[in-house]
């Protein structure tokens, strides 16, 4: 069988995109814990609150509660990111059940 490229099309107009599929609200319904390996825990001693962990966190896991750091282990997938981007490694990771 012989497939021709398709020809490129060049939009000139929003209306011409094709329609995307999107949610309907927030994903607080989607949780995504139960994927993990490793958990992420914050020794609060070293933790200076910076917040750079509640910044870079993708899932949004991490929130202030009473001033203090915490993370919510029902979307946190375990990725780490908040542990490397610590200025102060007050966060370590733990293999998950322990």
């Amino acid at each position: 069988m012989n497939f021709k490229p398709k020809q490129k099309k060049e939009l000139t107009r929003a209306s011409e995109l094709s329609t995307m599929l999107c949610s309907i609200g927030d994903m607080t319904w989607n949780c995504t814990g139960s994927w993990r390996n490793m958990r992420p825990v914050i020794v609060q001693d070293k933790c200076i609150h910076c917040a750079i962990c509640w910044k870079f966190c993708p899932d949004m896991a991490v929130y202030i509660e009473d001033n203090i750091f915490k993370i919510n282990y029902d979307y946190c997938k375990g990725c780490g990111i908040c542990a490397s981007e610590c200025p102060k490694q007050c966060i370590a990771m733990e293999e998950e059940g322990k």
